[in-house]
């Protein structure tokens, strides 16, 4: 059974820019629905104040939950934060936290939403209005995990992660991402692994294994938070790796069993999927959960695979 964090409010209205994201958060729930009994389902309230105020600018906080954004920051983001956009942005870090709570508990757990790693201090970017994978990193370091780990395998660069958690004792990043994508102006995160574009399944699997086994080894967190975006694949629009349905598969059990394998809790979150099929990008994202909720079950009973 896996643990799936879910809310009402993740399938919000007025996101007409990027038509994708509109409907795929809907379309994830009903194909999770389907599994019936196999998926466990658990519903976030709102992310506190307080823990919103910690990574994000106050000032920009409340014009997002009062769905006043300056235009300007609007199209950073690239759609209008509406009432219903703002609800969803207020319950997706809650969501990403609950997501990393069960993990702790019981190993693996998936938030049905979240990855905003664009988010930055004072505004929205790149369809991201707050920053999840930050405010919930830096909430469970500070209350239930001594080390938390965000493992970010979007196509693009995990920026604004890596930006409002850079300095903090308890919080590192890795990023593996397409150097040529989004955004042009690149953060730091404590491991970058820029790759060129149309790298594909073989290369881009053995960079992964390459850079962030090590770092599971020398960090040795208690959390990883892990950016599952399916962006990578090659007909994403937005994308540029080329990688193979079959090969996010294997970038997926990868994490799943490493993590697994050290005894690390592993908290999964949406991220990015680009494209007009919104049925074929949810079906992207719910493989990725069962892949990583299998693999990890089965590396902690039978120890780590090799890799495809």
């Amino acid at each position: 059974m896996i643990a799936v964090v879910h809310h009402p409010a993740y399938v919000a209205s007025g996101q007409s820019a990027n038509t994708s994201q509109l409907s795929k958060n809907a379309a994830i729930r009903d194909l999770l629905r389907a599994h019936g009994a196999a998926i466990e389902w658990h519903e976030p309230a709102a992310m506190p104040l307080r823990w919103l105020e910690a990574v994000h600018d106050p000032d920009y906080v409340a014009e997002v939950l009062a769905a006043r954004v300056p235009r300007e920051k609007e199209r950073r983001i690239g759609f209008a934060v509406t009432p219903s956009v703002a609800a969803r942005a207020a319950v997706v870090p809650g969501g990403t936290w609950l997501a990393g709570k069960l993990a702790l508990e019981r190993g693996f757990a998936a938030n049905s939403a979240g990855g905003s790693h664009h988010a930055l201090a004072a505004t929205g970017a790149g369809y991201c209005v707050l920053n999840d994978l930050a405010i919930a990193a830096v909430r469970l370091a500070e209350e239930d995990a001594r080390r938390v780990l965000v493992v970010d395998c979007d196509v693009h660069q995990g920026d604004g992660t890596a930006a409002l958690t850079a300095g903090h004792p308890g919080i590192a990043t890795y990023s593996i991402h397409a150097e040529k994508n989004f955004p042009a102006r690149k953060a730091r995160s404590t491991r970058d692994v820029a790759l060129p574009d149309g790298t594909g399944d073989a290369a881009y699997l053995a960079a992964l294994s390459e850079t962030v086994l090590p770092m599971l080894d020398e960090y040795r967190p208690d959390l990883i938070l892990y950016q599952a975006g399916v962006d990578p694949l090659a007909d994403d629009r937005l994308g540029r790796l080329a990688l193979s349905p079959q090969g996010l598969v294997a970038r997926d059990a990868l994490i799943g069993r490493a993590a697994a394998a050290r005894g690390i809790a592993l908290a999964s979150t949406v991220g990015g999927g680009y494209g007009h099929d919104v049925a074929v990008l949810a079906e992207a994202h719910v493989r990725a959960m069962l892949t990583l909720g299998q693999a990890y079950h089965d590396a902690r009973i039978t120890g780590p695979a090799p890799l495809p």
